[in-house]
């Protein structure tokens, strides 16, 4: 196995680590049924799932 030569130093650890970041989800709102879902994902409301304003599956006729 590969064992290091020398030691790694704090700085050079915490710039290799400056890009590992925690970012918040971007929310949007439904303007047809004003739910918060996710950018770009479909989702499920009273039922039924919605993509971009549109009913994409409605589990009531599945059921029928």
């Amino acid at each position: 196995m590969a064992h290091p030569k020398r030691k790694t130093s704090k700085t050079r650890r915490d710039k290799r680590r400056t890009h590992y970041k925690a970012t918040a989800p971007q929310i949007a709102t439904c303007p047809v049924t004003g739910e918060a879902h996710l950018y770009h994902r479909a989702y499920w409301h009273e039922g039924k799932m919605y993509y971009r304003g549109q009913v994409v599956i409605d589990k009531q006729e599945a059921v029928a």
